[in-house]
């Protein structure tokens, strides 16, 4: 009768891997993807490069997977109104932005984006996109006309953000509804 094989060396530890994806996304935030290195993130997250290299290959397989372990608070998928819904995800989306270092990792990638596309990619698949689409479709729900560009209302709600960011001091806690505002105004 023979026993169940069993993996060679120790396994891995949970904490350490947390530990580690804390380090490198907050490297990448601070510092972004030039600057951050390897050894950087080991130290900050207690371990070893050689540890980090058994679990990542480089520096951006290591990027890639802190962008699909980003902790962000998903979407709601639904509310009582179509306007509702859409206030839901920006709200939603705003309060994504206050709790990671969101522009800063964008910022990065952007300036990242010739040498690794795919980082980019990762990051509009991972958390721009599914935004953008239950946007949309609150977007279409709702009461706007037929002539409405969905695609450019939902471009606008977005970007105002992203450009808030940029041009002042902070988004302030009522910008959701304020830009949710200009382009669908409250009733009644």
């Amino acid at each position: 009768m023979s026993s169940p094989q069993t993996k060679a060396g120790r396994p891995r530890n949970p904490a350490l891997d947390q530990a580690i994806l804390t380090a490198a996304a907050d490297q990448l935030g601070e510092l972004g993807y030039a600057r951050m290195s390897l050894e950087a993130v080991a130290a900050a997250a207690g371990t070893t490069v050689p540890s980090l290299r058994r679990r990542f290959r480089n520096k951006a397989d290591l990027v890639a997977v802190v962008i699909g372990s980003l902790r962000v608070e998903e979407p709601p998928t639904e509310a009582p109104t179509p306007r509702a819904h859409a206030l839901a995800i920006l709200e939603n989306f705003h309060s994504n932005l206050r709790a990671m270092p969101a522009m800063a990792i964008l910022g990065s990638l952007l300036a990242e984006e010739a040498r690794h596309p795919e980082l980019l990619d990762l990051f509009k698949t991972r958390i721009v996109e599914p935004r953008r689409e239950l946007l949309r479709g609150a977007l279409a729900a709702g009461e706007l006309g037929e002539s409405a560009d969905l695609d450019v209302l939902t471009s606008m709600l977005i970007g105002a953000f992203y450009a808030r960011y940029v041009t002042v001091d902070g988004i302030p806690d009522d910008w959701p509804e304020r830009v949710l505002s200009a382009v669908w105004p409250r009733s009644g």
